[in-house]
Order: C-alpha cells, then structure tokens, then sequence
C-alpha cells in the first residue's frame, strides 16, 4: 500500500487503475459525488427560473417584501445569491472549527452524514409541498455543491503527492463527468414518473456510497503521510476557525487563486442569469425547465470528458498548469465577444457549455494540483475559503451587476462578460507567476 502511495503513475487510463489502487476508489468516490449532486442540479436550476415566487419563497417573506412594494418574482435569483452568500459567511468559521478540532477520521464522514441527513428532510418537503422548498433546497444545493467538493480535492491532495496529481487528476475529473452524465440521465427518466421528492432519496444513496470510499481512501493517506514524513491527518490540525480567511489576505498566491475564482465565477453567473430568463419564458412548467436544464447539464459534460480524456492529463504532464488556465479565458472572451455582437438563445447554450466544460476539465484540475504542493491548512482551510465565501460573494456581486447590465440589453451584458473574462486572464497570469515560486513537491 505505501508503494502505491508514492510511486509515479505514467501509463494509461486502464494501465493506471491497475497499477494505482486509490485511483479507483477516488474514480468512485467523485463518480458517486457528482451523480448525487447531477440527480439534483436540475431540480436547484428548475426553482431558481421559476416564475411563481410561492414555490420559491415562504409567504411570510413574499407579503412583507409586497407590503414594502417589492415583487419577488422579479429579483429571484437576486434573493437567492444574497441569501446564499450570507449562509456561507455563517458556515465557513463552523466549518473552520470542525476541522481544526477533528481529524480526518470524523469530520469528513461528518459532513456527508450531514449532507444525506438534509436530502430525507427535504424528501418530506418535497413530498408535502411546503412553501418556501424552493428557496431552503437552493441554498443547501449551494451549500452542497461548495462544501463537498472542496473536500473532495483537499482530501486527494492527502493522497496522491504533486506528481501522482498531474498524472490523475484527469482521469479523476472523468469519473467524476461520468457521475455528471448520468445524473442528469436518471433526472430527466425518474422526475416525471416518481415526482421531485424521491430524487432526495437517490442522491442520499449516492452519498453512502462516498463514505465507503472515504473509509478505503484513508489507509492510502496515512501510509503516504508515514512515508514522506508529513503532517497526520489522523489529528487535528488546531489553529483558529478564521485561519482560511487569514492566509488568503496574508499570503500572494491565495490571494491570485481567490482573484481568479472571484472573476471565474463572474463570468458564469452573467450566463447563468441570461439563461435562466429563456427558461422562464420557453418552460414555464416545473418539470418541463427541469428536463430542459438535464439536457444542458448533458451537453456540458459530454465536452467534458472529452476534453478530460483527450487533453487534461497531457496538458499538466508534460506542459504544466499554465495552458490548462490561460485556455479557457481566451476561450470565454471569444465566445462573449461574439454573444456581445449576436445575443441568440442558441449562442447563449453554446457559450455556456464552453464556459462550464473549460471549467470543470481544465482550470478546475489546474488550481487543485496546487493544493498538493501547500500544507494542509492551506487547502483544507483556505482552500475551502476560497471555495465557499470567495465564490458566492462572487456571485452575489454579479447577480447584482447583471441586473444592472439587463437594464440596457444582452448586448452590455455581454459586452461586461469580455471585461470580467479579461480580469480573469489577467487573474490566472498573476497566479501563475507566485506558483512558480513553489518546491516542486508540498512542504509540511
């Protein structure tokens, strides 16, 4: 098992299952986690473009914003985004003292445990009907979708070393584009004949599996961490539950990933918010836009995997992480260039893909090999920082900026789109040049 926990992987995608046993059961792992959110994706896109605001909000909420002459159902996404990012800045100091308190051992079956016990909650919402679902299921979605995945990257960097990372990250990110199709797949097969509420049940399912593989994954941690002489995760890492927030002020090359996420981010919320305005419109039905957006979801993940096993693992083996960051900003001016000039529905689509696919097969494994090369604060508590309240500040401010671009056309909205997509360029050139101060393997 140590053998396996250092040595090199530079064969194949079959090759390098056989020859790197925690490479399958991280495959799973992410394969599990993205099936169970994918299952979900939908129904969170589906509330958020909803144009009746009691499926969405409370009652209590929609008459006191209507007795003070605002209508809901004109700033959904708006509400939705500051409630969100509010949420985040409660949680991170919690999740702060959860793993400066805990070792690895409790608080990451913690967090899923938390995560599966939610999904019955919102079973029994779902199933009644309850006013308000709409807005207590986008918030956990959000919370969900940061929270679990952050983990998810800082426990690989436990168990794969900086080299091990650019070898595999790729075909982890397919697992884990596999999990994203099918998602979708059961989605759009189930939620007409079985109804949103029993979705919960089969994204819970979906997490149990991730805790065994947790369970599998932590005997390869600790016989690295053995072997190379660093940090246990098998105790608490101590320190102050505002660390995270902490080291991003304090140290440059946080500070250029929290940049570079801030504009990524913006630059998908600005698409975000357009598409979910066609939606409205074409798919006023519930279940209907839920269908629709599991074909959007399809699509992205299509490019994907084919962009993960065609490209990702070449690029950050033999090139580094520099083409795998730079490559998606060129892309996504481009493509809001030409939106800016021809703001159609299907260039809307097209872009988005790019946008999300460039993301999740390149930029995303890119940032994360970093983290391999970092202590285990700076991943697990800043990196989780930049991962929550980084990215929903972020799309709370460009909800707002996009509700102002709105006012004057697609055509400013877009044309903003080329500016933030710019900074993020520039974002990711700054972030290349502090990684490059870097050993070429972590430090503890």
């Amino acid at each position: 098992m140590s053998a396996a926990a250092t040595a090199p992987v530079r064969s194949g995608l079959l090759g390098a299952l056989r020859q790197s046993p925690p490479l399958i059961w991280a495959c799973l792992y992410f394969f599990c986690l993205l099936s169970g959110y994918y299952v979900l994706r939908p129904v969170r896109e589906a509330m958020a473009a909803s144009a009746d605001a009691k499926a969405v909000f409370p009652p209590v909420l929609i008459d006191w914003f209507s007795a003070h002459g605002i209508a809901m159902q004109d700033f959904v996404l708006q509400f939705l985004f500051t409630g969100v990012f509010f949420i985040m800045l409660v949680l991170q100091p919690l999740y702060g003292a959860v793993v400066s308190r805990y070792a690895r051992r409790v608080f990451l079956p913690a967090v899923y445990g938390f995560f599966i016990v939610s999904l019955l909650g919102f079973y029994l919402l779902f199933d009644s009907g309850v006013p308000g679902r709409g807005m207590a299921f986008f918030f956990w979605a959000a919370v969900f979708n940061l929270f679990a995945v952050a983990v998810f990257w800082s426990f690989m960097a436990d168990v794969f070393s900086n080299t091990q990372a650019r070898e595999v990250y790729g075909y982890i990110g397919a697992a884990g584009t596999l999990g994203a199709f099918l998602g979708p797949i059961i989605t759009a097969a189930l939620v007409k004949r079985v109804g949103i509420a029993n979705l919960m049940l089969v994204s819970a399912g979906f997490l149990s599996a991730c805790l065994v593989c947790i369970w599998r994954l932590r005997l390869w941690a600790v016989a690295r961490e053995k072997e190379q002489q660093l940090a246990s995760g098998e105790t608490p890492m101590g320190g102050s539950v505002l660390d995270g927030l902490k080291l991003i002020v304090r140290e440059p090359l946080l500070r250029w990933l929290a940049v570079l996420v801030l504009f990524g981010v913006g630059v998908g919320t600005l698409l975000y918010n357009e598409q979910a305005s066609i939606a409205r419109q074409f798919y006023p039905d519930e279940a209907a836009r839920t269908a629709f957006y599991s074909q959007i979801d399809l699509a992205v993940n299509a490019l994907t995997l084919l962009l993960q096993l065609g490209l990702t693992r070449w690029l950050l083996s033999r090139h580094g992480i520099a083409p795998a960051l730079l490559i998606p900003g060129v892309a996504i001016i481009f493509g809001f260039l030409l939106l800016a000039a021809w703001p159609l529905a299907l260039m809307v689509a097209i872009v988005q893909v790019m946008t999300r696919a460039s993301e999740f097969s390149l930029a995303k494994p890119a940032r994360e090999t970093i983290y391999t090369r970092v202590d285990r604060q700076w991943r697990y508590k800043a990196g989780a920082a930049i991962d929550t309240v980084v990215y929903r500040g972020a799309d709370l401010t460009f909800a707002w900026v996009h509700k102002g671009l709105s006012l004057f056309g697609s055509h400013a909205v877009f044309a903003g789109g080329v500016v933030v997509a710019g900074c993020m360029t520039a974002a990711a050139i700054g972030l290349l040049h502090e990684e490059k101060k870097l050993p070429g393997e972590r430090p503890e």
